[in-house]
């Protein structure tokens, strides 16, 4: 599984490199193979693969609560912006979503796919029209239209655009 869905990703690079957010969201539950299929895309694409849970962590230890919510953006720009590479491959992106952090985890993504093309791992489902993270009666729930980036998914043929 996770071969196929390094496949679609691959495939897929191409054509998010012609959109203003030059982002494509791998979207399938925990435990399908995302981490498996993104770690195949950076041997295959020589893309440096990160763990977003962990290097934000790292660095936002010492901060308190309200400097964590305001450092956030720029700690992940300078997090992912620290290889050359056109290309970076984000997995363990829940703490974006930590209701504590006050972010709005997309909006993040997106402005980090303005200059360099981005692969994020998205634990939930798609719909379609929409991606969705954690049930509708959860804190961190999230429910976005499928707009102006690309969407990878094992269930669907037709991904969203």
């Amino acid at each position: 599984m996770a071969e196929l869905l390094a496949g679609r990703v691959i495939e897929k690079l191409s054509q998010v490199a012609e959109l203003y957010h030059r982002l494509l969201i791998v979207v399938a539950p925990a435990g399908a193979g995302k981490t498996r299929a993104l770690r195949k895309v950076g041997e295959d694409t020589g893309a440096p693969m990160i763990n977003i849970n962990l290097e934000l962590s790292r660095r936002m230890l010492d901060l308190t609560e309200r400097q964590r919510a305001l450092q956030l953006p720029r700690l992940i720009s300078e997090i992912v912006n620290t290889s050359d590479s056109d290309v970076s491959l984000l997995d363990n992106i829940e703490i974006l979503f930590d209701v504590s952090l006050r972010q709005d985890p997309l909006r993040l993504l997106q402005s980090l796919s303005r200059n360099k093309t981005v692969v994020a791992t998205w634990n939930g489902c798609f719909d379609d029209e929409h991606i969705i993270y954690a049930a509708p009666d959860h804190s961190e729930y999230r429910r976005y239209l499928v707009k102006d980036f690309l969407v990878v998914n094992l269930e669907q043929q037709n991904e969203g655009n």
